[in-house]
């Protein structure tokens, strides 16, 4: 059984869904849930508001990550995906095309995670061994400011200093610090190092561009430092969390550093967002995905998703995915204030190399698991495995397949082999990895939170036990410093 959309993207759920699985009964038994759950999707497509949310400072906050696939004038007044925005992130790839040597994106959590997707995907590991020319005159793309690593920030730096002693000429960088406040410890503490450290170095050029909330009535740390520093500035809006960020010019703004078709990306997460408005259940792919795993985990215990893509670029993808679970379902108290204590632990896989570790457990480990593995149907540029060995019978009989039939057999059989156990497993499929195709499956995710947050009643665009930590972390800092 399978969910099959125009553009050919699929919902493959036959090994989730059935005798000894997910039932139709089971569907039935959460009928007017679904319904409701349906109905609180269109309200906040049309106002934006979500029962009981309220932002990080205990203010009702709207909630407007579903406008973003859309490219409106409307849109524009909110800092939200507008044609005004969209040309100056086309103009912003022309600005740096052979003028800038590397660009540092400095963000933690949804800030670093979506874009780190659009680069992996896009751009692969050895997009910063290219010539320029190869990388049609765009820059070196490094990540960092998504962790205190003292280690990580020094080589990082010492790597620019390197490249720049090896130029002639000035050695131009881009920093572009993303924090909606500017206050965020972990990036801004990476930031000041690295801009400290290449300011003072004659080689280099430094330029900064902050990614921050664009409010100039109230301005935010970051924003007044743009302002006093002259920096160009994208937007971080209200009303769209942090892992929801990668289709706005959180993420938008890295895919027009590494001249991905933004538009596309749009594109395909508009079309999902509009299958996504069918009351159909088994039309719908966000509800459908949301209802099953949400059954699966109250009914039959699978409360722990694997998040298993088959192809090494698709790491990130399941990295991003982690986020956007965790924080969007793992919640202590429901929105009516009961404790429930509720949400799927999320866990990264990737096939094949986890077959070769963590399916061990998968396969005969606590039934408390659903496997979601992702394939692309037609991968770009495929390989054919010869038959360098023809004397060796085990080699010959892998040679005369390409790598992606291959790779499409291992994670059959996996999902097979699952099933055969009472291991609950399902599949989406990209017919391509192209931006269309990438925008359709990270829209469906971020939809389906959001129909599972009204399934189990907790708030899906919150983040509560984040802030805790931060809390206690800001008094110990200034006693750190203190005692120096």
């Amino acid at each position: 059984m399978a969910l099959t959309l125009k553009s050919g993207f699929s919902f493959d759920y036959d090994n989730l869904f059935g005798e000894g699985k997910v039932t139709q009964a089971d569907l039935d038994s959460y009928k007017d849930a679904l319904k409701a759950a349906h109905e609180a999707m269109k309200v906040m497509r049309e106002t934006g508001f979500i029962k009981a949310h309220l932002s990080k400072d205990g203010n009702p906050e709207k909630v407007y990550f579903s406008k973003l696939p859309y490219i409106t004038e409307e849109n524009g007044k909110l800092n939200l995906n507008s044609p005004a925005s969209i040309q100056r992130l086309h103009d912003f790839t022309e600005r740096i095309r052979n003028n800038v040597d590397a660009v540092v994106s400095l963000g933690i959590g949804g800030s670093f995670l979506g874009n780190k997707v659009l680069f992996d995907i896009f751009c692969g590991e050895f997009w910063n061994t290219w010539t320029v020319e190869k990388r049609n005159g765009l820059p070196k793309v490094y990540f960092s400011g998504q962790n205190i690593d003292p280690r990580r920030t020094g080589d990082i730096i010492n790597h620019l200093k390197a490249m720049a002693a090896q130029k002639d000429g000035k050695y131009k960088v881009m920093l572009i610090c993303i924090s909606k406040s500017g206050g965020t410890l972990d990036t801004m503490s990476n930031f000041m190092v690295m801009l400290d450290a290449l300011k003072k170095d004659e080689k280099i050029d430094v330029e900064v561009v902050a990614v921050t909330d664009p409010n100039m009535e109230k301005k935010t740390l970051l924003k007044q430092l743009a302002v006093d520093n002259g920096w160009e500035s994208f937007a971080v809006p209200d009303g769209v969390g942090g892992r929801f960020t990668v289709f706005c010019e959180v993420g938008l703004s890295t895919a027009a550093v590494i001249g991905m078709d933004i538009e596309k990306f749009l594109q395909g997460a508009q079309d999902m967002d509009k299958a996504c408005q069918n009351e159909d259940i088994f039309q719908n792919p966000a509800m459908l995905n949301a209802a099953l795993k949400f059954i699966a985990s109250e009914k039959y215990g699978r409360n722990i998703e694997v998040m298993m893509p088959y192809g090494d670029y698709l790491k990130s993808l399941s990295e991003w995915y982690i986020q956007l679970l965790a924080e969007s379902l793992g919640k202590q108290f429901d929105k009516d204030g009961k404790e429930v204590c509720y949400g799927r632990t999320p866990l990264v896989a990737v096939g094949t190399t986890d077959m070769h570790s963590q399916t061990q457990q998968h396969q005969e480990g606590t039934l408390d698991k659903v496997v979601q593995f992702i394939k692309v149907e037609k991968w770009a540029d495929d390989l054919v495995i010869p038959n360098v060995f023809p004397d060796t019978k085990k080699l010959a009989d892998i040679s005369g397949v390409t790598m992606s039939e291959a790779l499409e057999v291992a994670r059959q059989s996996n999902a097979d082999a699952l099933k055969s156990n009472k291991r609950f497993n399902a599949c989406f499929t990209l017919p391509e990895l192209n931006e269309y195709h990438l925008g359709e499956l990270m829209y469906l995710l971020a939809m389906s939170v959001a129909y599972e947050g009204e399934l189990s009643n907790v708030d899906a665009f919150n983040q509560p036990g984040v802030e805790a930590y931060k809390r206690i972390m800001g008094p110990k800092l200034q006693e750190l410093k203190a005692s120096k």
